[in-house]
């Protein structure tokens, strides 16, 4: 059994539990923190690992102020911020600006020819990781109020279902079938044959979504979305690549065996979490 799939039997059980907990025990109001916790230390480790890709660079991220940044926007996540205020939450992220370029004056008063840079990945990694991740969290606790039951818990399973299937219809038809590069200067690995099998496989697994557990989102809807989330995730895969490929670094890390860092697993799903939540707030 090869690493990848070896971590893949030991993690998604925790994914899944974790989701489906609020369904399981309907009476149990904190059934949705397991969840909240584990996109917190996700997302937490990817923003380490973010940052530990520009010190290879030298960019010279202040680490701390993004740290508490990042935890301030997903503080209000956890309030489904977007909807319920989105004043406040641009309010938290004007200040988080204000409040970087304020201490990157003071900081690099000995060289401020590296203060655009190192102020730049600071704010970047805040806005890539924890501001488009906390739709993630949002998505779990946003949609208790609606006619649709259990919809935060439907929500999640279908994200991580088409996300997943995109990426392992990718990764198996393109290893065996693969022959045209799809960007190679970016991602070498990456095949349009893999292009092909992961909208295949998502396409699939979002027609099952709404045959099964997710009856409210009909196919004439799910389909295009599984299709237009697989696109945007492959986009993101491919930003995550040039960054790595930037710092010199095949994988962001090497916490996931066979699958390198959280960074590397998250980078379709931070592109593709607003997608659906907004869908979410239209649709519903």
């Amino acid at each position: 059994m090869n690493s990848r799939l070896l971590t893949a039997l030991v993690a998604l059980p925790v994914l899944i539990f974790s989701i489906v907990l609020p369904y399981l025990f309907p009476g149990f109001e904190e059934a949705h923190l397991l969840f909240v916790v584990i996109a917190a230390l996700a997302l937490a480790a990817g923003l380490f690992e973010f940052y530990s890709l520009t010190k290879k660079l030298q960019l010279k991220a202040d680490a701390s102020i993004g740290y508490l940044g990042a935890a301030g926007l997903f503080a209000l996540f956890c309030l489904d911020a977007p909807k319920n205020a989105p004043d406040l939450l641009f309010l938290m992220i004007a200040l988080f600006l204000m409040i970087v370029f304020a201490t990157q004056t003071f900081r690099f008063q000995k060289d401020f020819s590296k203060m655009l840079a190192g102020a730049g990945v600071t704010v970047l990694a805040v806005l890539y990781i924890a501001f488009l991740g906390g739709f993630i969290v949002s998505m779990r606790v946003g949609f208790s109020e609606t006619l649709v039951p259990f919809l935060s818990t439907k929500l999640l399973a279908f994200f991580f279902l088409i996300v997943m299937g995109a990426d392992t219809g990718g990764y198996y038809v393109g290893k065996n079938l693969g022959k045209h590069k799809l960007v190679p200067k970016i991602s070498p690995g990456k095949t349009w044959e893999g292009v092909i099998g992961g909208l295949v496989f998502s396409s699939i697994f979002a027609a099952v979504a709404s045959l099964t557990f997710f009856p409210e989102l009909s196919i004439q809807f799910s389909i295009p979305l599984a299709v237009v989330m697989t696109l945007v995730g492959l986009f993101g895969d491919l930003s995550e690549s040039a960054i790595k490929r930037g710092a010199g670094a095949k994988d962001a890390a090497n916490i996931l065996p066979g699958h390198g860092g959280l960074l590397d697993r998250l980078d379709s799903l931070l592109f593709n979490a607003p997608v659906l939540y907004y869908f979410a707030r239209f649709y519903f």
